[in-house]
């Protein structure tokens, strides 16, 4: 058993980056071209094409969208020169905290997030100044109530690495990011569908936050994740509403 309440505070921090990211189609055709362009126009060799595809049809993007985002990753159609960029940074009491972006402008990018983190009291730090704290890891999350032994069973099946059931009673599977399709097959096919899943950087360790902090600290989060290049903000703070 581990976690306080780590159902609680998933289901929030994932509700509140949905109704922020009014632009989750733009990001999601950035991830679809630069996935195409790195491995390829077919998901079934390319995984993490695949798992962008899968998530744009979450996000009910058209799949005419998605074929052009492919086509313009492979060059057959003209495409402006995004790249990725991680930055890496400290929050309020030096909580670690990934932005990893998109982008066709490199200087406009950096200048956005080192002035975010500046005006909500953080700093953008150097290559691998907070990397160590967090693991990149294929992960599922169950809500409350899930059968555990069965959900168990079906991660052994499936091949995962570790199942941890929460103090809340959600159930966390993680499995190796290249594994990830598989895992998440498996256990669809055997009637387990997440709630939240993907491939994300995952901290070892998290540090809870409440109170004015924790207000303080989701404002930084949340102006790093409305920032038009930035793709996805990773961090070892658990927000907590008490």
């Amino acid at each position: 058993m581990a976690g306080h309440s780590k159902w609680a505070n998933i289901k929030h921090k994932k509700a509140a980056a949905d109704i922020r990211r009014s632009n989750i189609w733009t990001r999601l055709i950035k991830e679809i071209t630069v996935a195409a362009r790195l491995g390829g126009s077919d998901p079934r060799l390319n995984p993490r094409l695949r798992l962008a595809i899968d998530k744009a049809t979450d996000a009910n993007i058209p799949k005419n969208n998605v074929y052009k985002a492919i086509q313009r990753g492979v060059g057959y159609i003209e495409s402006l020169n995004y790249e990725e960029i991680r930055y890496e940074g400290y929050g309020l009491s030096g909580v670690a905290i990934i932005v990893d972006t998109i982008t066709d402008n490199r200087a406009r990018t950096v200048a956005e997030v080192r002035h975010t983190f500046s005006k909500h009291s953080g700093n953008l730090g150097t290559d691998g100044s907070v990397l160590f704290l967090f693991h990149h890891t294929g992960h599922f999350l169950f809500s409350p109530g899930m059968s555990e032994d069965k959900l168990i069973e079906a991660a052994l099946e499936a091949d995962a690495d570790d199942v941890t059931t929460n103090g809340d009673g959600s159930v966390e599977i993680v499995c190796p990011p290249n594994n990830f399709s598989h895992v998440k097959a498996m256990l669809e096919a055997r009637g387990f569908k997440a709630k939240f899943s993907g491939v994300i950087m995952k901290p070892q360790v998290e540090i809870e936050f409440t109170g004015n902090d924790a207000i303080k600290l989701q404002n930084l989060l949340s102006a790093l994740e409305n920032l038009s290049d930035v793709q996805e903000v990773y961090t070892n703070a658990a927000i907590i509403d008490r």
